[in-house]
């Protein structure tokens, strides 16, 4: 599927905080990522972005690239449950700067999760 449906979102506040005490933390330049090795075979996504990080529309546009990164690079992510959390800084980033941060991040988090 192209989309972002809701079966590959964290979408409760349970799940958030088990991801943050329960996973592994990554930092990159403008985002932190946690991740928790699920059981299940879904791969799923929650984004995070304060109102450090800008207004709504900015903290929007943080999220809706964050998605599209996910997106066109699901290969990248594999079965756990991730939170990735925009720090202050993120808003001056584009999809390139997005890609540029999170992909070697997540390349090294593969190499310890497998």
């Amino acid at each position: 599927m192209i989309g972002f449906p809701k079966t590959e979102r964290l979408r409760k506040r349970a799940d958030f905080l088990e991801v943050s005490q329960r996973g592994t933390k990554f930092h990159a330049a403008h985002f932190i990522i946690l991740i928790l090795p699920s059981g299940s075979t879904a791969t799923r996504i929650g984004i995070t972005a304060s109102r450090k990080v800008g207004n709504a529309v900015v903290r929007n546009r943080i999220r809706r690239l964050v998605r599209e990164f996910y997106r066109q690079h699901k290969g990248l992510f594999h079965q756990a449950d991730y939170s990735i959390i925009a720090k202050k800084g993120a808003e001056r980033l584009d999809y390139q700067g997005v890609c540029a941060d999170l992909m070697p991040v997540l390349r090294r988090s593969l190499g310890r999760q497998c």
